[in-house]
């Protein structure tokens, strides 16, 4: 259960973050989120591995570090921690008329297929950062994990927020939609380019770094009989 609520209160500023400073239009909205990304990552990492992005926990089940169970939990603990944020950011920074005070974003024509390239692009960055900073087993227990993934999703921001919306993460696209800076007839090409850019950094990691696969079960011994007479 601790796992499931360090996900819960990571993914929750992480989202506020988002919400409150994009509401607020803070010019150095992406330094902000990288921030706060990095510095719940050093938080959470002992605990929970600090995921706080359900396409970082599909990245992290390919790759064979938990099972699915755990990444069900781990999903329902991030919506509800951005589900949350959400409301929060919105009473705290104010109603928003959509992104930059315009209408929510809804990508159409070749701005849709711009946005969702963009989105699994970054996206896989961030998930294969995480994969091969935090879970390889070439550098265990390094110090430099959470800059390496805080610093990734503000260069992702400040690259293509401005073209996709930079969500990176389910969770937060979900988050946006509630606060009105996605639109939610659209929201499924947030959910769609950000799974597959995670499940594809997980198919990246292991075809790299055939060494951490996670090693098959061993099979069961016989059961020893007990001795006659």
């Amino acid at each position: 259960m601790r796992r499931y609520v360090t996900e819960f209160i990571g993914t929750f500023f992480l989202v506020f973050t988002v919400g409150a400073t994009v509401l607020a239009k803070a010019p150095l909205a992406p330094v902000a989120i990288g921030a706060i990304l990095m510095v719940m990552v050093y938080a959470g990492g002992h605990v929970s591995g600090a995921h706080y992005n359900p396409a970082v926990t599909l990245a992290v089940l390919v790759r064979g570090r938990i099972g699915p169970g755990d990444a069900l939990a781990y999903w329902a603990a991030q919506l509800a921690g951005g589900a949350a944020a959400a409301v929060t950011a919105v009473y705290v920074a104010g109603p928003a008329g959509g992104q930059a005070g315009g209408p929510p974003l809804a990508p159409s024509g070749r701005e849709l297929w711009v946005a969702l390239l963009a989105e699994a692009l970054f996206t896989f960055a961030l998930a294969y950062v995480v994969l091969n900073a935090a879970t390889s087993s070439d550098h265990p227990g390094n110090s430099f994990y959470g800059l390496a993934i805080g610093f990734t999703v503000a260069a992702g921001a400040f690259a293509v927020g401005g073209i996709s919306g930079g969500a990176f993460n389910p969770a937060v696209a979900l988050g946006a939609a509630g606060m009105g800076l996605f639109a939610w007839s659209k929201i499924w090409v947030w959910l769609l380019a950000d799974l597959a850019g995670g499940a594809l950094a997980g198919a990246a990691f292991l075809a790299l770094n055939p060494a951490d696969r996670a090693p098959a079960p061993a099979p069961a011994k016989p059961r020893a009989e007990a001795p006659a007479g």
